[in-house]
């Protein structure tokens, strides 16, 4: 176990795991007027060590994303034991939310800026007939998708490239949109489309505005060639929609 001293006593640093259902929450990050898994979970830890803590998230996400895997990170200087510390969040977090794993880390480790890649999969739903039992969990798709020609589109994506019409503009400070796709592929599993796509790194929106475009070649509205045009436009306009966000899964997190 790793401690650090400061003027309120020695410190531990841990990381958790855990997963969620997006649906009922605006995210990860604390937002005023709207209940967030960050909120949340603060919460559940009050009840047990009470106030001594310092958490901090490896990324955001936005309204009703979900996560198969999420890490926080801890900073406390409570002596509860991983495997109570796991059993008592497990027990007052609702079932929304689960914690998967507590371990101890570095006292220097940051759930963001120590992460080195990040994978996402985006569902779609392909049926004519919608599936009740996936409403808020996949993105329903009555038009037949060909994940072939969807795949061939994908592979566009593969590399170091300037994403920027592949992100939304909003307030955050403009910084480099460069970023490295390390895995892009469309597969089908049944009646399920699943996009995935791993990278260094990811810009507000940027896997869903990658799916909607994936969406338009599967329209037969642009080629998969096309989206090697659409990177070098540096231009949000010539992308496709932003995909709704049912559909999203932050699915693994790599140190």
């Amino acid at each position: 176990m790793q401690h650090f001293s400061t003027d309120h006593g020695s410190y531990r640093n841990i990381k958790i795991t855990i997963m969620y259902d997006g649906n009922p929450y605006h995210g990860w990050q604390i937002q005023n007027n709207a209940v967030t898994v960050q909120e949340t979970f603060q919460k559940a830890l009050n009840k047990i060590i009470g106030d001594d803590i310092d958490i901090k998230g490896c990324s955001r996400t936005d309204t009703g994303v979900h996560a198969n895997m999420y890490c926080i990170g801890l900073k406390t200087s409570h002596p509860i034991p991983l495997v109570r510390l796991k059993a008592a969040l497990n027990n007052y977090l609702p079932e929304s939310i689960a914690v998967l794993d507590c371990e101890e880390m570095q006292l220097s480790f940051h759930p963001r800026y120590d992460c080195t890649q990040k994978q996402y999969v985006y569902k779609i739903w392909n049926n004519e007939v919608r599936n009740p039992f996936l409403n808020g969990y996949a993105l329903y798709y009555r038009y037949k998708c060909d994940e072939n020609v969807m795949n061939d589109a994908a592979q566009k994506y593969l590399g170091v490239h300037d994403f920027t019409s592949f992100c939304t503009p909003d307030k955050r400070r403009p910084g480099d949109f460069h970023r490295t796709v390390y895995i892009s592929k469309v597969e089908r599993k049944g009646d399920l489309v699943v996009f995935t796509v791993a990278a260094d790194g990811f810009l507000y929106n940027m896997v869903r505005i990658m799916t909607g475009t994936l969406l338009r070649v599967a329209q037969g509205k642009i080629s998969p060639d096309d989206i090697s045009y659409i990177l070098e436009q540096k231009d949000r306009h010539f992308a496709g929609p932003t995909a709704p966000a049912c559909g999203l899964y932050l699915d693994k997190v790599i140190y």
